[in-house]
């Protein structure tokens, strides 16, 4: 099979390149400007090349080069606040590329995967099953389900896998997540305000690497909720996160959400059931402990 990843410099899509290159399939990583992630090995078969998704020509010509059979699209504007306040550009980069992108996909006959969020919920009355009612509250959630509506409407096949709060090892790509933040300050004696209220089912990356790749040899369709089984709030997370590392757990405190001034909202309350991976594509979720060991071993 022939794929192409959109994102592949990014903490996700490195992953997910690496651990495709590692298959047979023909791999495409694409990413705007040169490949940042020097840990990927690209084989005899397949490549890295330049993408800069708000340019039209670029992806119609990328996509119509390669002609993959399938496109994992991973890139995308994804931090709350900057959404928030640049409209106009995460509107380009989370909607309209993304159209582009699957006008060029249509135009080969690849099947489409799609990465969501979470964020497209309320966060109200979560968990929430793949067949729940969306309510996005911010403008990144509804930038990402107006792509998720005009997927479903493209009459191709697509498959939309939603996740949670993503964390896992990214020393290897200069970048940081939560447990990172929360490490280095602890570490460096300086106190943390932690939120206590918002409740999450958080995503160890390779987990969810394993899940799109099976998704995508199944020719999987249709909406997928992929993420932790763990239930936890971030300060939950971060006193884990001091207990494995025995740090001073002291250093935290446990906040509301309300402490920060923050432009754009944050659901409360979303996590995913995630049962219909389970069954469907076999997936097996690391726990949040188990998952901490590997990271910082």
């Amino acid at each position: 099979m022939k794929i192409l990843i959109t994102g592949a410099n990014g903490m996700l899509g490195s992953t997910l390149t690496e651990q495709l290159l590692k298959t047979n399939h023909k791999i495409l990583g694409t990413g705007k400007g040169i490949l940042r992630c020097n840990h990927l090995i690209f084989n005899e078969i397949s490549s890295y090349a330049t993408l800069d998704i708000l340019n039209p020509n670029d992806i119609e010509d990328t996509v119509a080069k390669f002609q993959p059979d399938a496109i994992i699209h991973a890139a995308a504007m994804t931090q709350v606040d900057d959404c928030e306040q640049n409209k106009e550009l995460c509107s380009r980069i989370n909607t309209v590329a993304s159209k582009q992108l699957m006008a060029a996909a249509q135009k080969c006959g690849a099947s489409f995967y799609y990465i969501s969020t979470d964020f497209v919920f309320s966060g109200e009355d979560g968990p929430y099953k793949e067949t729940d009612k969306t309510g996005p509250i911010n403008f990144y959630g509804k930038s990402k389900l107006q792509t998720e509506e005009a997927l479903k409407e493209s009459g191709m096949n697509w498959c939309i896998i939603r996740t949670v709060l993503l964390y896992g090892k990214t020393d290897h790509i200069n970048r940081s997540n939560f447990i990172y933040w929360v490490r280095d300050n602890l570490l460096a004696k300086k106190p943390i305000k932690v939120v206590d209220d918002q409740i999450r089912t958080p995503t160890y990356i390779p987990d969810l690497v394993a899940g799109i790749i099976k998704a995508v040899e199944l020719q999987a369709r249709g909406i997928y909720h992929i993420s932790g089984s763990d239930t936890l709030t971030p300060y939950e997370m971060s006193i884990q996160v001091a207990d494995y590392l025995n740090l001073d757990k002291q250093l935290i405190s446990p906040v509301d959400a309300s402490t920060f001034t923050q432009v754009g909202r944050r659901p409360q309350k979303t996590g995913f059931y995630i049962n219909k991976a389970i069954q469907d594509l076999g997936y097996q979720p690391t726990e949040f402990n188990k998952a901490l060991k590997i990271i910082f071993e």
